[in-house]
């Protein structure tokens, strides 16, 4: 049987969008992404925090404003520090890795490429 490449496109690209997109959250109590002001210049990190704790509350005792906010896989927030933000963050002892953001590299899955 032959698939016509014009019908079949679509198709796939359906059912890869619909594993790769994220769920949703069911929950309201699920904050949005606060829009970050920090200047340009200054990088972006990876904060965790204990699990006890708010991410974004111990975002807002340096006054920094999340990019993102992670409750799930990692706890914790993203956003872009002040090297005295940065410094004022390591030093509490709810913060447990303060990182700079360097982004992800993957090596593939293979798929498509004959493996």
């Amino acid at each position: 049987m032959r698939i016509r490449l014009s019908r079949a496109l679509p198709v796939a690209f359906t059912a890869l969008a619909a594993v790769a997109t994220p769920a949703v959250a069911a929950t309201t109590d699920v904050p949005e992404p606060v829009p970050h002001t920090a200047p340009a210049d200054h990088a972006t990190y990876i904060v965790t925090v204990r699990k006890d704790v708010d991410p974004a509350e111990v975002a807002e005792r340096v006054d920094a404003a999340p990019v993102h906010v992670y409750r799930t896989v990692l706890h914790g927030f993203s956003a872009r520090l002040s090297p005295e933000q940065v410094e004022a963050l390591r030093a509490m002892p709810d913060v447990e890795t303060v990182e700079e953001d360097s982004g992800a590299t993957g090596f593939g899955t293979g798929i498509g490429t004959g493996f």
